[in-house]
């Protein structure tokens, strides 16, 4: 009885395909190469800006700071008689003329910048 049990299961597993089709995963998922030239150009000169704008950048001098306010001019906003405020780029700063009395929209350089004080002469 055992054997044909077992005779009748293994005819009957032989004719069934337990094994999934084959399926040719790699046709299905092709890039078309121009695509990957494209993606490589965009990523190459997406490097290269990137590098130039930081070097760029290292290269350039100091742009804030009290180092860069020096020989700059600004306006007279308050009477400098010796002391007043003056507008440097927005900002307010207290000043001290070296020349003497400024009246409110006459125009000094600054020459000398001490915490947050700046020393200024008349523009001439």
């Amino acid at each position: 009885m055992l054997e044909q049990l077992t005779d009748f299961f293994a005819s009957w597993f032989a004719n069934i395909n337990i094994n999934p089709p084959y399926i040719d995963y790699a046709s299905m998922f092709q890039i078309d190469p121009w695509l990957v030239v494209l993606g490589a150009i965009a990523i190459a000169a997406f490097l290269v800006i990137t590098v130039v704008l930081v070097i760029r950048a290292h290269r350039r001098g100091v742009s804030a700071g009290r180092e860069d306010l020096i020989g700059r001019t600004a306006e007279v906003k308050t009477a400098l008689n010796p002391k007043g405020t003056i507008l440097i780029e927005g900002e307010h700063w207290t000043a001290v003329s070296e020349d003497g009395r400024a009246e409110p929209g006459d125009e000094v350089v600054i020459t000398k910048v001490d915490h947050l004080t700046v020393w200024v002469t008349i523009s001439k």
